[in-house]
């Protein structure tokens, strides 16, 4: 997850102090004009949201990720009172929301009320520690973002947002640049893939305004060409992607709402049908038949049969939720999730019926520990999954880092998959 502006309210713990969102406007400061909360200046935009989301309700098989994403909606704009009677029936379903770590309810901490309900759910989901220190960087910061794993050569890409440039670590942890800051004027960099017909790298690259590119390098480093939507009259977030057996390239458009497929030869980026609104399309995974996507927005995971060119909403099923995956992954019939917009942040592994469309036993790999404090994105080595543990990026606002002396190294975690 990365830029995030006025127009797009979600419920992300990741929202505050997110470049292109405004500190007030998740942590909403209470000013009071004779007894009345102050809205705040994107209160339009936010409605016009809620809007959208009722009418959801019917479509979306995961009611807890609709009143989730209501209850901090309404919290914002300081309807506490209503926030709070969808947040109860939110957290009665038991899907693992936990209000505490939203922006939006930062305020209403201490409220008994409120308390009892975030203890209620670490009852029900308690602290997790499975994963592991993998690597730590030397850079404080990079404020990363994408993760890649190339098995040919045994090392990891990792972008960076601040740096605007791509590193790459190797079996012995040894940090190096792979496309140096300024050789090529990057944007800051997001999700990174490789190719899997010849281990050539792509990466998606956007900034605040809107204007965003996707670029592919060799092995080595050298860039092979950039590609960057025609449309000008439109903002465009190109976040994570996925490349095809044949060399295709979709991506998600967070700031668009759309899903893209490019076509390398014209460089044209083609709109994918999907069945529904998205709202914030992040995490992306594509199945082993090369068929199957998978895109994660914040209420869900929607599955896309690219041949049949038909799309549907994956079941979760009772107590449990796929909602706000900013990081999706494949592995042997299950999406592993880095789901940080569901309050406290979690990494979960949701073993999919055998059509796909299910979610058949749903593990919580790592919940509420040190490793979970702002985990974003990840890749998978074998059977392990190592992802980047502390992004910082709620210490980056613009192209600007807030506080330098609140800066750490770099942690990439690994966790063995079921």
């Amino acid at each position: 997850m990365k830029h995030i502006p006025r127009s797009l309210f979600l419920t992300s713990c990741l929202l505050a102090a997110l470049p292109g969102f405004p500190l007030t406007s998740c942590a909403q400061e209470k000013e009071q004009i004779k007894g009345v909360l102050a809205e705040p200046d994107d209160a339009a935009e936010v409605r016009e949201q809620i809007a959208a989301v009722e009418k959801l309700k019917t479509v979306v098989p995961d009611r807890g990720a609709i009143l989730f994403f209501l209850s901090t909606a309404k919290q914002h704009l300081g309807e506490t009172r209503e926030a709070l009677a969808l947040l109860k029936e939110c957290m009665a379903l038991q899907e693992g929301f936990d209000p505490s770590g939203s922006p939006s309810f930062l305020g209403s901490k201490g409220m008994k009320e409120f308390d009892d309900l975030v203890a209620a759910v670490r009852r029900d989901f308690p602290a997790i520690a499975q994963a592991r220190l993998a690597f730590v960087t030397e850079e404080k910061d990079l404020i990363p973002e994408g993760l890649a794993y190339d098995a040919k050569h045994n090392l990891f890409y990792l972008g960076s947002l601040n740096r605007k440039k791509i590193v790459k670590i190797d079996a012995e942890g040894r940090v190096s640049d792979f496309v140096p800051a300024n050789r090529y004027g990057l944007l800051p960099v997001l999700g990174i893939r490789l190719d899997p017909r010849d281990g050539t790298v792509w990466a998606n690259t956007f900034e605040d305004a809107g204007r965003t590119e996707l670029v592919h390098f060799d092995s080595a480093g050298k860039l092979l060409g950039r590609f960057a939507p025609k449309d000008s009259r439109m903002k465009h977030g190109f976040n994570d992607l996925v490349v095809r057996k044949n060399g295709e390239v979709i991506t998600t458009d967070s700031l668009n709402n759309t899903v893209f497929r490019l076509d390398p030869q014209s460089g044209a980026f083609l709109a994918l049908p999907v069945y529904r609104t998205l709202f914030y399309p992040n995490g992306i995974a594509l199945a082993d038949d090369d068929r199957s996507l998978y895109v994660a927005d914040a209420v869900g995971i929607v599955k896309v049969d690219l041949e049949g060119n038909s799309s549907r909403d994956v079941d979760p099923g009772p107590r449990h939720t796929t909602a706000a995956a900013d990081g999706l992954y494949w592995h042997n019939g299950s999406l592993i999730a880095v789901q940080n917009g569901m309050g406290s942040p979690r990494v979960a592994a949701f073993k999919l019926s055998r059509d796909g469309n299910r979610v058949a036993r749903a593990t919580v790999l790592e919940n509420r520990t040190q490793f979970t404090t702002l985990p974003t994105t990840g890749a998978i080595r074998g059977n392990d999954f190592y992802f980047i543990a502390n992004s910082q990026i709620d210490n980056l606002n613009g192209d600007k880092i807030m506080d330098v002396t609140k800066l750490a190294a770099v942690r990439i975690a690994v966790v063995r998959l079921p």
